[in-house]
């Protein structure tokens, strides 16, 4: 059960974490101040450069949408506070980590991401197309490990809104580090099993030691996501990366070198989730539609207004996952290279099935 889980304790000491959790709410509460103040001009500005840029060029409206997306973005993380000091005050302020708190947090958790990208989806007219959803919870006594591409800034909400919230599944995230300078996640992160890594680390052990913890008492209704990529796909990356394994691993680089639209997988983490969540089936979630949009300047180009957004899912019971951990590393590759080719059919303009649209409604205010 989610309340057995370990939780990781922050980084750092108490003061200093104190420190910078103050500093980063001060920013958010006055950048929202500021924005809202400013919001009219904003708006004006954005509208005269785009519609300039529409008579010359016929570019979409995207500078109107950006202002619009960062007041939507500022008002979700104060949301996303509120909701953290109310599940710590009805929960019980004086009774730490319980069962309850974990519940509303995770609650929380899937309602504060899925609100961002439900404030993207109407701002950028974006459309969804969903296959195999019926397989996230085809077997709702039994926990899932969740492995997910990784193609822009946008996608990270994209699992509360496929997975946490129609599923009411309470999934552990291996995330960035650097994502603690959002205090909701800096926060809420420590209150549910997440774990924040530091991609370069120097002791990569001890990283894949503290992934290996979200895999732990793992029951029904529970997951864990990790992004494999470990970063934001793009060709260049994809090169260094086969590269480094040609030199290093040749034996992998074979699986490497076939891959087009996906990183290779960095292994240690997915290797130590399924040694420990030996009760857990894998789900494997791929998408399209947010490819190239690993900065607010591509979003700027208009390519995502009115974008299509196809998520694709696959899934495959504990029995299917080989015994050794080579086995293991070929069948890992062979799940990327089935999510890769199917990312070209989709770019190659070929159309599978899809499930009907998401509901509209994304519940906006949380808490207790």
């Amino acid at each position: 059960m989610s309340a057995s889980a370990r939780l990781l304790p922050p980084e750092g000491s108490g003061a200093s974490r104190a420190g910078r959790l103050a500093a980063t709410i001060v920013v958010e509460v006055l950048a929202f101040v500021l924005v809202t103040v400013l919001f009219p001009l904003l708006l004006i500005a954005a509208a005269g450069a785009d519609l300039f840029l529409w008579l010359r060029e016929r570019k979409p409206w995207v500078g109107v949408r950006l202002v619009a997306v960062l007041w939507w973005f500022l008002a979700g993380e104060l949301r996303g506070l509120a909701g953290l000091f109310l599940a710590w005050l009805v929960s019980g302020p004086w009774k730490g980590d319980t069962p309850a708190r974990r519940r509303r947090v995770f609650r929380l958790q899937a309602t504060w991401a899925a609100g961002h990208l439900w404030g993207i989806r109407r701002i950028f007219a974006l459309h969804w197309e969903i296959e195999g959803d019926e397989l996230v919870r085809s077997d709702p006594d039994r926990p899932i490990l969740v492995l997910i591409r990784h193609a822009s800034i946008v996608d990270n909400a994209l699992p509360a809104t496929v997975i946490s919230l129609p599923h009411r599944m309470r999934l552990r995230f291996i995330i960035k580090h650097e994502l603690q300078a959002l205090p909701t996640l800096n926060i809420g992160g420590h209150w549910i099993p997440t774990c924040f890594v530091r991609r370069e680390s120097d002791n990569p052990d001890r990283q894949v030691a503290r992934v290996r913890t979200l895999g732990e008492h793992l029951g029904p209704g529970d997951g864990v996501l990790i992004y494999p990529e470990g970063t934001r796909f793009t060709p260049g990356k994809l090169a260094r990366a086969q590269a480094k394994i040609a030199e290093h691993d040749p034996a992998v680089a074979v699986y490497a070198s076939r891959l087009r639209h996906l990183l290779p997988p960095r292994l240690g983490g997915p290797l130590a989730l399924l040694d420990e969540a030996t009760g857990a089936d894998i789900v494997v979630c791929g998408h399209v539609g947010f490819d190239g949009f690993e900065r607010v300047s591509d979003v700027w180009r208009g390519g995502l207004v009115g974008a299509t957004i196809k998520v694709r899912f696959w899934r495959f019971s504990r029995s299917e996952v080989p015994a050794t951990q080579e086995e293991r590393i070929v069948w890992i590759y062979e799940r990327w290279l089935e999510m890769d080719r199917w990312i070209e059919e989709q770019h190659a303009g070929s159309r599978g099935a899809s499930q009907p649209d998401l509901d509209d409604e994304v519940p906006l205010v949380v808490g207790a």
